[in-house]
Formats: structure tokens, C-alpha cells, sequence
């Protein structure tokens, strides 16, 4: 059953290995419209973070120009997992090695918001930490360890 009262907002940051003009960055900057364009037609999009250019790298997470955000909402874990692990992002985010930097910590978490409500970089950051913080928990988890909506009030 689907739940109509929350969607599941989800984040991941990743630090680039170059600035993002840079030749090393060319595929990865030229398959940002088309995977976004099968994201917003995808089952169970709901929004995405967007700047002026129709993607999110003029943002930042931490004050670190080095982080971009990647934030989406979705209708459940199910629509997210189907996007990710088939297709063009499927076949971009194979290469992400070759475009950031390992980083040992967390850089992705999900959460429940009411269905309607968008989610800040400042959201973003206090859930990452909170998960970098205490694990998995039904304030901040990951697919891995996830956790159903709590009920409203």
C-alpha cells in the first residue's frame, strides 16, 4: 500500500576530484540533463533540488565548494531504488570514481517528510550528520537500514 501521507526525501553529497569546468568532469557535467530528464518523468519522482541551470551544482553542502548536493524526494524507497540502479544514472554513477573523491564517512541519507514538503541543504546536513553521528535511525537511515514513516499526529 502506498503511503500518502510521506515522502521520502533522500540526499547524497560527493567531493569532486576537479572543478566541475574541468575536462576531467565532461562526462559527468554532460550527463546531468539526461539523467535528470528521466528523473522527473521516472515512477515516483516527486522533486528535486534545482538551481537556475535545471541541476543542483550550484550547490553546496558544509560551505565546502568542493560538495555537490544531489537532493530528491520521492514517493517511496522502492520508486528511489528503481531509478539509481538501472539506466543512465545507473551507467554514470559506475564512473564515479574516476569524478570524486572516497570519502569514509556517510555522504547519503534518506528521511520521511510529510507529503507536499520540501527539503533544504540545511535540512540535508543536520540529517547526514545525525547519521554520521548514531546510525541508522527512523530520524536519518540509509536504504541499506531503512525505516518506515512514523505515524502522524
Amino acid at each position: 500500500m502506498t503511503n500518502t501521507t510521506h515522502e521520502l526525501a533522500q540526499v547524497n553529497i560527493a567531493r569532486l576530484k576537479y572543478p566541475l569546468e574541468s575536462a576531467e568532469l565532461k562526462d559527468f557535467v554532460d550527463g546531468l540533463d539526461p539523467v535528470n530528464a528521466v528523473a522527473d518523468t521516472a515512477d515516483g519522482f516527486v522533486w528535486r533540488l534545482q538551481g537556475e541551470e535545471g541541476n543542483a551544482t550550484d550547490e553546496r553542502a558544509f560551505g565546502d565548494e568542493w560538495i555537490l548536493v544531489n537532493m530528491s524526494v520521492w514517493r517511496d524507497a522502492d520508486a528511489l531504488t528503481a531509478f539509481m540502479y538501472q539506466g543512465r544514472h545507473r551507467e554514470l554513477m559506475a564512473r564515479r570514481r574516476e569524478f570524486f573523491e572516497q570519502v569514509a564517512e556517510a555522504m547519503a541519507v534518506m528521511w520521511w517528510v510529510p507529503a507536499g514538503e520540501r527539503p533544504t541543504v540545511a535540512d540535508a546536513e543536520e540529517r547526514l550528520l545525525h547519521l554520521r553521528e548514531h546510525g541508522p535511525t527512523p530520524y536519518a537511515f540509509t536504504l541499506r537500514t531503512s525505516f518506515p514513516p512514523e505515524p502522524s499526529a
